[in-house]
């Protein structure tokens, strides 16, 4: 109820900006979170405020300075923490915007930037690499907690990739669809060893990609390796970055890694060629048009959806 549906002006684009004519957006927790004022004093920076950061679209208009694309040019971007994707047209960084082939749709392109950045910087937090070498010296044996999300299923599919053991947690009714993406066991947390995070097959894991809120640091302690691990949290609060600090100062050889996405245009360059090779699915939960953004606000904020949710511009009422 927070959301109005309002004409505004259509957007300039700035000095090193984009007008995109937007196609698809995707909500992702951060877009709520702001709107309950978690991030306060500092965002939302003015008000109004629209929201979401996700962005595919069609180039219309550039700013001063940008040379890399034209009019007419399908691309995708993320606009953090200035938002604007819930419209008609939304201007972009064109620092962070690159090319949107043919063979990966708007849908599919609008969810990448903030989940499938987040999933691939969680990895490399833990200590993943990606550039074919990380068998050798690297994680052997990965937990990614919260693997229907948003976040979560990226993350199975690019800790595969790396050539890695999966294990990963779900609820009950997403097992299969979890193994479907990979996970090589997959647990349940509704069950005690799916909630005590323990492999059936018994491994302690190097590397967590935890995009579970609410994962206390003990229960996650407890199932690294002897010899050490890493878990990168997605959803950090005061507490874990306090912990964080404190394992630095004492090099405690298990550690909690918070995550503050920095989105890098060559690494959404990378997870879209992905995706172009059918190497990286994602998977919708549900989507809406504009004139039903509220309605997938709501499904965001109740935590359960299966993958991501999209708001269409052009989208069928």
């Amino acid at each position: 109820e927070g959301l109005k549906h309002v004409e505004v002006p259509v957007p300039s684009p700035k000095k090193g900006e984009v007008l995109l004519k937007m196609e698809a957006a995707s909500i992702n927790p951060i877009d709520w979170k702001i709107q309950k004022g978690m991030l306060r004093p500092f965002l939302p920076g003015k008000f109004p405020f629209t929201p979401v950061g996700d962005l595919a679209g069609e180039v219309v208009e550039l700013g001063s300075g940008v040379t890399n694309f034209k009019p007419g040019d399908k691309v995708i971007s993320i606009s953090f923490p200035s938002g604007g994707g819930l419209a008609e047209y939304a201007v972009a960084p064109a620092s962070l915007t690159v090319a949107r082939p043919p063979e990966v749709s708007a849908v599919e392109g609008a969810c990448l930037p903030a989940a499938g950045g987040s999933a691939l910087q969680l990895l490399k937090l833990a200590g993943v690499s990606f550039d074919g070498t990380s068998g050798a010296t690297g994680p052997k044996n990965a937990l990614v907690t919260a693997a229907s999300g948003g976040v979560g299923h990226y993350a199975v599919q690019l800790a595969k990739l790396a050539g890695l053991h999966v294990t990963a947690t779900c609820g009950a009714r997403n097992v299969d669809f979890v193994r479907g993406l990979g996970a090589d066991e997959v647990l349940d947390y509704g069950t005690p060893e799916g909630a005590a995070l323990r492999s059936p097959s018994s491994r302690r894991y190097d590397a967590v990609a935890n995009c579970a809120a609410g994962v206390p640091w003990p229960a996650l302690k407890a199932v690294l390796a002897d010899d050490g691990g890493t878990v990168a949290d997605v959803t950090p609060g005061v507490g874990a970055a306090l912990t964080s600090i404190l394992q630095k100062v004492t090099f405690a050889k298990k550690r909690l890694a918070p995550l503050m996405l920095a989105p890098r245009r060559e690494e959404m360059e990378w997870l879209v060629g992905l995706a172009r090779q059918g190497k990286l699915r994602t998977t919708v939960d549900s989507r809406y048009p504009l004139s039903r953004a509220q309605e997938a606000w709501a499904k965001s904020m109740e935590g359960h959806a299966t993958g991501k949710i999209v708001v269409e511009m052009g989208g069928a009422e």
